[in-house]
């Protein structure tokens, strides 16, 4: 993760000021003082795009979440009693509208000695935190500690409300500033994070202050199904805000509706993906702060003044870029506001790409701040761009319409937009629906196998009942095969931990998790889990998709990869401390596991906020130092699709973070990489070999400075793909960042091979890699053209 300082250049008087800084990655500094221890559609629920800021009374709740039995356990915590469930209502909470629950919401987040002020991070201490139906009101932020689930109750959402007399940055705060300007977490290592199902409302403060979120937060987070109620109209005296967020390094929110306000969210962070957006009457829809690259998918704006600001920094911008795909702006004069021109610097800065957006009532589309219209608006817009446009090696910085791609029918939704769904949260399936794991006789202590019990579960579900992981560490030692049909679903994160000697063997690799059998049909559903290794596995995958079925009846929500650098897996700090000061091969006690996530040719699967993360640093043991951990490969795809993945990120793998291998009907929004830390000491030939089976990259064949590292992403003979955003991201050379000043961190980043009919690369930004993107070996975009405010940046790429 990376350090990079913004500039909040507006007045918003939320307590602090942000310093524009070098960007430079982190040496870890973590600070741990604490003791040992139904099928949902693709939109919220009706009353998340209320515009009426009223609410009534509530009756005791329904919702599964408020009534199955708690049997959820820290496997790591040192203490037996440790809660991972919370109910506010437990801790003094009323949720009347009149009582102030501020100190009861933060007794229930805070207790059992968790990380806070003076914790940079901690996995062994999650918490659920549950509201109950009402109104809430808060004089004070809702401070929310690492490794934290604030969760409302889905039928009906429970109000955050701030009182008039609220002091602090935002009514819910991820990562709080000191009175030194000092944060308590480090912003992009801010991981590990949800807030769903609330209303958030500041109507009662004065309009010149007050926000609902401050959100700086990094991956493996999201915000879904919320909405902010500011306060309406006041011009430009309203200096309300619905998000706030300076800085970060995501990360993924949905289904969220801001009425009111001068801005509905300030955004600012490296990278994100933000899906179904509503903004009703906002001075501003959205005010991008900066970014490095940012895409936002089926945003609606309505009767606002300006939809979209990206023109910061004026002449000299600070947005890297920007993607607005299957949208609509609406009674609102100006669409978007860039600073974009002919002499506009950075050379890619302000990159922006429009597809398929509706702007309706809305005369200028796109204009600069000094009043010129770039385009007209009250017309359909289906292909746009400004930035660097390359045509196989032939590149140039345009500002006009551009052909749009050819969008397959296998990944297309209603109304001709991509296809999307939200992570479905079985709001009206009853209770008595769910199966624990634990009833079944599976025990998450961390050291029991569980293997037996869990295929049993699984394989005895009845058709309508859902198998319901509480919190726990399970140890898989065989290969699991799931079903054709069945919904799985985690309380915050249950881990699902591959060891022993039958994923051992790197020349055979095994999958953890079948997920079907080569060419069946079915609906698998699986929400909020974690998967690892406990001690090495290199002959693992993680997960192996198999399944196909209709669009969006396959997913993977908030299911996350994580390999080393925590408690339980035996890949820590203590054995696997970085050692860039003596040239060495990989430790074979470090290795992770030999795949993270594999769709197969026969697989169709939609993933939503996955992250497949190789730890770099370490999480829970002191002093918290960077590790080398040796993971094969981060993400496979063979499929012959419809494959589908919003806001993902696979980092720190040794051959490489994405592969598409005769792959076809592959739709990615946002994508995100790094190289190791540690290559070339050792290099990407160690310590796996390459398997042709599945056409690994073989770099023994290969020379020169830099080649030897991991690919961010290859395609090989595959067509249909669609890339709308990536940024991969490579800062060091064996830990040394003297690399960066010549932008030469590696060779090669992106590497197009073979057949390529259809492949279309969007928004494109990647970091000190001398060639962007190859085409069979030979660089087509190069760095060195396409500077922007802190990567190399272009606005499309194809054959």
């Amino acid at each position: 993760m990376v350090a990079f300082g913004t500039c909040a250049l507006l007045a918003l008087q939320l307590l602090i000021a942000s310093p524009f800084s070098t960007a430079a990655p982190l040496a870890q500094s973590n600070n741990k003082n604490k003791p040992p221890p139904s099928y949902n559609t693709t939109q919220p629920p009706t009353d998340l795009n209320s515009t009426d800021p009223s609410y009534g009374t509530f009756a005791a709740s329904n919702y599964w979440v408020a009534n199955i039995r708690r049997q959820g356990k820290a496997a790591f915590h040192g203490d037996v009693n440790y809660k991972v469930y919370r109910n506010v209502k437990d801790y003094g909470a009323i949720g009347d509208g009149n009582a102030d629950d501020t100190a009861a919401i933060n007794r229930a987040i805070s207790d059992g000695n968790r990380c806070g002020l003076g914790c940079d991070s901690s996995t062994d201490d999650p918490a659920f935190v549950y509201f109950p139906p009402g109104t809430y009101k808060v004089s004070r932020p809702i401070i929310q500690y690492y490794y934290t689930g604030l969760i409302g109750d889905a039928l009906q959402l429970p109000v955050l409300k701030a009182a008039p007399n609220f002091e602090g940055m935002a009514v819910v705060d991820a990562d709080p500033y000191t009175n030194t300007g000092a944060n308590w977490y480090t912003n992009q290592n801010n991981f590990f994070r949800q807030i769903r199902n609330f209303v958030i409302d500041t109507t009662a403060m004065p309009q010149d202050r007050g926000a609902g979120i401050h959100w700086q937060v990094a991956q493996a987070t999201s915000l879904q199904n919320i909405r902010f109620e500011m306060v309406r109209g006041g011009g430009a005296a309203n200096k309300q805000l619905g998000i706030f967020m300076d800085n970060g390094s995501g990360g993924f929110m949905t289904d969220l509706t801001f009425n009111g306000g001068n801005y509905g969210a300030f955004l600012g962070s490296q990278q994100f993906t933000t899906r179904n957006m509503v903004f009703n009457g906002c001075n501003t829809a959205i005010f991008m702060n900066w970014n490095w690259a940012w895409t936002l998918k089926s945003i609606s704006i309505n009767n606002c003044k300006v939809g979209i600001d990206m023109a910061n920094g004026g002449f000299n911008q600070t947005v890297g870029s920007v993607l607005v795909q299957d949208s609509k702006i609406s009674n609102t004069p100006i669409g978007i506001l860039t600073s974009f021109n002919a002499g506009s610097l950075p050379n890619t800065g302000g990159t922006l790409i429009v597809d398929n957006v509706e702007f309706q009532n809305c005369p200028d589309a796109i204009r600069h701040p000094d009043g010129t219209r770039v385009l007209a608006g009250n017309t359909v817009v289906q292909a746009w761009g400004q930035g660097r446009r390359y045509v196989g090696a032939g590149g140039e910085r345009i500002q006009r319409a551009i052909t749009p791609p050819v969008k397959p029918a296998a990944l297309m939704g209603a109304g001709g937009k991509i296809f999307e769904r939200s992570k479905p949260q079985y709001e009206n399936v009853p209770v008595a629906n769910f199966v624990s794991i634990k009833d079944k006789g599976a025990r998450g202590d961390g050291n029991t196998d569980d293997t037996d019990a869990i295929q049993r579960a699984m394989n005895g579900l009845g058709p309508d009942q859902i198998l319901y992981f509480d919190h726990g560490a399970y140890v898989i030692t065989r290969t699991i095969v799931l079903p054709p049909r069945i919904k799985i679903t985690g309380e915050f994160w249950p881990l699902i931990m591959a060891s022993g000697p039958f994923f051992a063997d790197q020349n055979a690799l095994k999958p953890v998790w079948q997920v079907g059998k080569a060419g069946e049909q079915g609906a698998v559903e699986i929400s909020d889990l974690i998967f690892q290794t406990k001690g090495p596995a290199p002959g693992a995958i993680l997960m192996q998709w198999n399944l196909a079925g209709a669009a969006g009846a396959n997913g993977l929500w908030d299911v996350h990869f994580r390999v080393a650098g925590t408690a339980g897996t035996q890949l820590q700090a203590d054995k696997c401390t970085k050692n860039p000061g003596a040239p060495h091969g990989a430790n074979p006690a470090c290795m992770g596991a030999g795949m993270l996530f594999h769709i197969a040719r026969t697989g169709s699967v939609y993933v939503e906020n996955c992250w497949f993360w190789v730890a770099d640093h370490e999480l829970d043991q002191a002093p918290y130092n960077q590790i080398d951990i040796y993971n094969g490969r981060g993400v496979l795809i063979e499929s012959q699709g419809p494959v589908w993945m919003y806001g993902t990120a696979s980092e720190h793998n040794v051959l490489y973070n994405y592969q598409l291998n005769n792959a076809k009907n592959v739709y990615m929004a946002l994508i995100q990489t790094e190289t190791p830390y540690y290559q070339g000491n050792p290099d990407a030939t160690t310590p796996y070999t390459p398997q042709t089976a599945i056409k690994d990259p073989d770099f023994r064949a290969v020379n020169g400075a830099g080649v030897k590292k991991a690919w961010g992403l290859r395609v090989i003979d595959s067509s249909d793909f669609l890339l709308y955003g990536g940024g991969l991201y490579s800062f060091f050379e064996n830990y040394n960042q003297d690399c960066l000043r010549t932008e030469s961190c590696q060779a090669n980043m992106v590497s197009i091979e073979g057949s390529a009919n259809n492949v279309h690369l969007f928004g494109l930004s990647t970091k000190a890699s001398v060639n962007m993107v190859t085409r069979n070996g030979v660089g087509q975009v190069f760095d060195r053209d396409n500077r922007s405010n802190f990567c190399g940046t272009i606005m499309r790429w194809l054959q």
